[in-house]
């Protein structure tokens, strides 16, 4: 018997209830460190997008659209188990132990690599509904996509980038075969999924498409690249080379789309598209969000997020309806018309997919992060220090105010996002009521989660020792 909680007999009679209706095919887009200011809608001189401007066109928008976590294996997990950080313990790619240990101040939490085979994942609910599942890209929560709910699997494992064999075929990421010499990975992920698709055009299928694209290396098609090479508007080398990955990204969103068109299943597939954390602000500002992927202000947590879902959902709507891709598990379960059967720590937005509105205005959002991750080499990333993307906290989000609490110091710092989307004023001495009402949140949140945060005292700790790199690396940061 498996090790996996069954699913009840109550869940069973649910399904059986709504079976006969008519459910959707799912395709799921993920893209790597995709940006929310990263597409041609938001910046327009920057980046082409038509394909995925058409996606915006058709379909819902949802402009306040959040990651689970600010890097790749948190947020994933998050995705994949319908479960905040602390449940799962998923909080980076390990170690949790990043940066010179004479300049952290606390010992973080262990890192936990992957979710567990006792987890019910995202992929499972759909096989358990009859859906034949598959995954085309970056799967990262797992060593083997086969045990955790996936029917076809090209390229997904454990690993979190393409390699050293980068984007060209021969590869160097598992469970793909190589292709001719010199063949792109996000065609072939393409044109994997639209096999697909014409395989199962019979049957309900859920699709996960997580592109390794645009993580680094920044290595797009040549070709592609030939017209943005010497492009003024990009001030380095990498911002054209990103800019053309994106292009390149783009034209495959337009395959899927031209294929779904040829298939005639357009009008049976809702079509998500977003992004597992944010941008890499080095490399492509998020402005106005500060800093970027892996750190906890806003340019690391906004994701775009682009639902279409012919005859269900409204078009050419832009909802303000905030969200975390936590989220998504609850509003399948719903959708499928299953019960959970593992704590779920999202809400269902299914009522705002079908054009509902739904008042999430007094919802609270939280991220957990007791560990440490380094900032990048000799690069200004908007952080809240130059060592570090971030340090050890927590972060709650509820209508327009932001609280950190930075456990070093035990200190907390409080944004108005309305007035201030940049995080560049704390206001905690002016709003004194926001704080302790906040806090008051964090602390139950953390008691119900059973989030560690009392983290004991590093002795290797160098005051003057971290003093000395801060001075040095804002000077490095300074010259370039």
């Amino acid at each position: 018997m498996s090790q996996k909680v069954g699913f009840s007999l109550i869940a069973l009679l649910v399904f059986t209830l709504v079976k006969s209706q008519e459910l959707p095919n799912v395709l799921f887009i993920n893209v790597d460190d995709l940006g929310w200011m990263d597409l041609g809608y938001q910046q327009p001189e920057l980046f082409h997008t038509p394909n995925i401007d058409r996606l915006r066109a058709e379909g819902l928008e949802f402009v306040h659209a959040y990651a689970g976590a600010a890097n790749c294996a948190p947020s994933r997990a998050c995705l994949i188990s319908g479960q905040n950080t602390p449940r799962h313990g998923v909080y980076t790619v390990s170690p949790s132990a990043r940066g010179n240990a004479k300049t952290r101040k606390l010992v973080p939490v262990p890192n936990t690599d992957h979710l567990t085979e006792a987890i019910i994942t995202l992929p499972e609910l759909f096989q358990k509904a009859g859906y034949v599942t598959a995954n085309f890209g970056k799967w990262h929560v797992g060593e083997n996509p086969g045990t955790q709910g996936i029917d076809v699997n090209v390229g997904g494992g454990k690993n979190g980038n393409p390699g050293k064999g980068g984007y060209f075929s021969p590869y160097s990421i598992p469970n793909i075969e190589d292709g001719p010499e010199g063949e792109y990975l996000t065609d072939r992920l393409t044109k994997e999924a639209i096999s697909f698709f014409g395989r199962n055009k019979e049957r309900r299928f859920f699709a996960y498409l997580p592109y390794y694209t645009v993580h680094t290396p920044l290595l797009p098609r040549p070709d592609i690249y030939e017209a943005y090479r010497e492009n003024p508007v990009y001030e380095s080398k990498a911002q054209a080379k990103y800019a053309a990955m994106v292009h390149g990204l783009d034209e495959n969103i337009g395959r899927l789309l031209d294929a779904l068109d040829s298939m005639q299943l357009s009008k049976k597939t809702l079509l998500i598209f977003t992004a597992d954390n944010g941008g890499i602000a080095a490399i492509s500002s998020q402005a106005p969000a500060r800093a970027g992927k892996g750190s906890y202000f806003q340019g690391g947590l906004k994701v775009p997020l682009l639902v279409r879902w012919p005859r269900v959902a409204p078009k050419g709507v832009h909802t303000t309806t905030p969200t975390v891709n936590l989220d998504f598990y609850p509003t399948f379960l719903e959708m499928l018309g299953m019960a959970p059967e593992q704590p779920v720590d999202g809400k269902s937005i299914l009522p705002t997919l079908r054009g509902n509105s739904q008042d999430f205005s007094e919802r609270a959002f939280f991220w957990h992060f007791p560990i440490y991750l380094q900032a990048y080499n000799g690069q200004k990333d908007g952080a809240r220090d130059p060592l570090f993307r971030t340090r050890p906290g927590t972060v709650v989000l509820k209508g327009e105010w932001k609280l950190h609490h930075y456990l070093e110091e035990d200190e907390y710092l409080l944004f108005n996002l309305a007035n201030d989307p940049g995080e560049q004023q704390d206001v905690a001495a002016q709003f004194p009521r926001v704080v302790r009402d906040l806090k008051k949140e964090l602390k139950v949140w953390r008691k119900q989660m059973n989030a560690p945060w009392k983290l004991p005292e590093n002795k290797a700790y160098d005051a003057s020792f971290e003093a000395k790199a801060i001075q040095q690396k804002t000077k490095t940061n300074q010259r370039h």
